[in-house]
């Protein structure tokens, strides 16, 4: 066999073995989220990003059934570097003061919406930026009362619960306002939801109940805690996501878009969102880390309270945000030495 016939059927079996490799990524982005394949492998056309980086606010909104509709009970920023496909969640606590809307940071979103209608994004990546320093490219909003729809379709999400605890205080949505016969504990409002340490596969109901848990006695029963257990729900449902990618079954991406589509608001479209899946999904050596803002970074104000309406907030240690932009900064720089920044 001459050298021509070798390289020919040596490139023929590279191309066919490409093909089956990428089939389900092809599958996905031309027959679900209607984009060109060639488009998004060669090209990063269109796709915002800052030093090779990616950051997208991702906020879960209280739900229509609940008191305030549209505050954001999470706030997260997933920020994706392009270069060395590492994904970096970084969890806001809700609580933080804003002295431009002279209210937390959790209701920036609301206050948008209020104004005009898609401003809820505009108002609240800006409060985020100020914040972590980073530009915010996108924005996603979901609201926690239908994502249990998507966890449930994934067919649930595998958690590490670290610590077992009990919230007997755990709101009834809808019950909010019940006068309970005149109980004056209002025990009619409240349920009891219980985790036991240890991994346990969450449906869609038990995860919302994991996150949303803000009355247990104890660390869990703090936002910090609360934000930890995001962060974990959101790990989950992206290794599901990925897993589901990857697999060859063109009606079930279908019913997952479709079900995205309606859960899902965004400003980032299909084709940018095409260019990050393929990346995490396909390139080599993905990385994830987490970065919690926790107490090291936040207090809660002992003085001055007038200035914050006498409500309960978090503010910077030192009342320097400065410090919190640095950390992050060597974070995703990913040194080794960024703990030092931390309050002593």
């Amino acid at each position: 066999m001459s050298l021509k016939s070798k390289l020919i059927i040596i490139s023929s079996l590279a191309l066919i073995t490409l093909v089956i490799i990428l089939r389900p990524y092809y599958l996905f982005v031309t027959q679900t989220l209607h984009v060109s394949p060639i488009k998004t492998l060669l090209s990063l056309d269109g796709l915002k990003s800052y030093n090779n980086r990616v950051n997208v606010l991702f906020l879960g909104i209280a739900g229509a059934d609940r008191e305030g509709p549209n505050l954001s009970d999470s706030i997260v920023v997933l920020s994706y570097d392009l270069k060395t496909n590492h994904l970096v969640t970084i969890s806001i606590p809700r609580d933080i003061w804003s002295d431009a809307l002279q209210d937390k940071i959790n209701s920036a979103y609301a206050y948008g919406e209020a104004k005009k209608k898609g401003a809820g994004f505009i108002l609240a990546k800006a409060e985020i930026q100020a914040i972590i320093g980073q530009p915010i490219h996108y924005g996603a909003a979901i609201n926690f009362d239908q994502f249990e729809e998507l966890i449930d379709f994934l067919g649930g999400v595998e958690v590490n619960v670290e610590n077992s605890f009990t919230d007997i205080k755990f709101p009834i949505a809808g019950k909010e306002n019940d006068l309970c016969n005149d109980d004056p504990e209002y025990k009619c409002r409240y349920k009891t939801v219980s985790f036991t340490k240890g991994v346990t596969l969450m449906d869609g109901q038990t995860a919302l109940n994991f996150v949303r848990s803000r009355n247990a006695i104890g660390s869990e029963g703090n936002d910090f805690a609360r934000e930890k257990r995001q962060q974990k729900i959101i790990e989950a449902i992206k290794n599901k996501l990925i897993a589901f990618v990857k697999k060859n079954n063109i009606t079930q991406y279908k019913k997952l878009y479709d079900l995205a589509d309606k859960l899902v608001k965004r400003d980032i479209n299909n084709q940018q969102l095409a260019i990050i899946f393929k990346n995490i999904v396909f390139k080599r050596n993905f990385k994830q880390e987490k970065i919690i803002l926790s107490e090291d970074f936040f207090v809660n104000p002992e003085t001055d309270l007038n200035r914050y309406d006498y409500r309960w907030v978090l503010i910077p240690v030192n009342d320097d945000i400065g410090i919190v932009r640095k950390y992050i900064d060597c974070r995703l720089a990913q040194k080794t030495d960024c703990d030092k920044l931390k309050k002593k």
